[in-house]
């Protein structure tokens, strides 16, 4: 039965340990104020900043947990591009507002004295998934923080799925008996074989042409795994009869690519993931470089005044005030510049018709430390315009 995440839930006597997809939770954050970007004054977009400080909150506050840690997916190539080099070869390079955000947000982890961890050659998912099994093999209870779906393969009775709250809505929990009713199986492991028949986009793994969601969905109930259904293609008909035998390669290939790798040569050290008290002066100098006033009032001390690292320490029983969740924060946390229209702006208008014009442009907007172009596109959503 799906559940839904609530205060009451939380009890620090067992070993609770939070796995945070890092990049997962940053797009996400980002993404979400897309349409309204948060900006300081000197014009740093803290969208995915702000977003992933709410998340965090979430969980520090609403689930308390005994150990935590954020991984990151490791920079370079994969074991995975080994065995296909075309392996999210699609993707669109990553916007320069995250790749700005992403040591704010390695600071901002590091303040509150949160392990951050990745490791050469494999991704996040691959990573939370090790240390999730070391985990339960030592007595945690594990909950992986993510909104992938692909993580449903690693989920036991000790190991969860934690999907971050949204649009006021509250965090959901994944268990064994949701995983069943979502993906219509027996047992989680074979959201493998669903995957591996579906394919992905996103990520440029093939999966089996023409095959969507309720086909694969289909098939792995029917016949359990891709192997049962290579062995059985005979009792196929038609088309899809095709598809499967002719594209086996490739839905053995995805197969091996959606499978996430739980033996990652990393430790799990248990004292290192033991959740601390936060930097206070750290964060607090963060707070004041990003702008988020109200935020640091609110997280640093319920009276507005920044209390030091030692009476921090004095209180630790003292929970910090809750954050809310990521889409329902709607007060102002910068005090970030007005913005001007062009009704404020000196302008005037001129018509390039020719290379001299061009020229003079050019040489023009070469005076100037930034230079602003417009575009005309079939519409005003930066996720799905295309330019005219």
């Amino acid at each position: 039965m799906l559940q839904i995440i609530t205060d009451n839930m939380s009890d620090n006597k067992e070993k609770k340990l939070f796995l945070l997809d890092a990049y997962a939770l940053i797009f996400r954050s980002y993404y979400a104020f897309i349409k309204n970007p948060r900006v300081t004054s000197k014009g740093l977009n803290t969208s995915a900043i702000f977003g992933f400080l709410l998340t965090l909150e979430e969980v520090l506050q609403k689930q308390k947990p005994s150990h935590i840690a954020v991984v990151f997916d490791s920079p370079g190539p994969t074991f995975r591009h080994k065995m296909f080099s075309e392996y999210k070869a699609n993707r669109d390079e990553t916007p320069e507002d995250i790749r700005k955000a992403v040591p704010y947000i390695k600071r901002l982890i590091e303040a509150y004295r949160i392990p951050v961890i990745d490791y050469p050659g494999f991704e996040a998912d691959d990573i939370i998934g090790t240390l999730a099994k070391k985990a339960s093999e030592k007595g945690f209870i594990t909950y992986m923080m993510t909104p992938d779906k692909d993580y449903a393969q690693l989920v036991n009775d000790r190991i969860f799925m934690y999907k971050p709250a949204r649009s006021g809505n509250e965090a959901i929990q994944w268990g064994v008996d949701d995983i069943k009713k979502e993906f219509s199986v027996e047992r989680p492991e074979q959201v493998i074989d669903i995957l591996a028949l579906m394919g992905d986009a996103s990520d440029n793994i093939p999966g089996a042409p023409g095959v969507g969601p309720k086909t694969a969905v289909k098939l792995i109930s029917e016949y359990g795994s891709v192997e049962e259904l290579f062995r059985h293609t005979d009792t196929l008909k038609g088309k899809l009869k095709e598809i499967i035998i002719e594209n086996r390669e490739k839905i053995e290939l995805s197969k091996k690519l959606v499978t996430i790798e739980i033996n990652v040569p990393v430790d799990l050290d248990e004292d290192k993931l033991l959740r601390d008290l936060p930097d206070v002066n750290e964060l607090k100098s963060l707070f004041e470089e990003l702008e988020f006033r109200t935020m640091a009032n609110k997280i640093l001390s319920e009276t507005g005044k920044i209390p030091s690292e030692d009476t921090a320490k004095s209180e630790s029983s003292q929970q910090l005030p809750l954050q809310g969740t990521l889409f329902s924060a709607d007060e102002p946390e910068q005090s970030a510049t007005l913005k001007q229209t062009i009704k404020e702006i000196h302008h005037d208008y001129r018509l390039i018709t020719d290379e001299k014009d061009m020229a003079e442009m050019i040489a023009e907007a070469r005076k100037h430390k930034e230079v602003c172009f417009d575009t005309e596109t079939t519409g005003i959503n930066p996720l799905n315009s295309e330019i005219v």
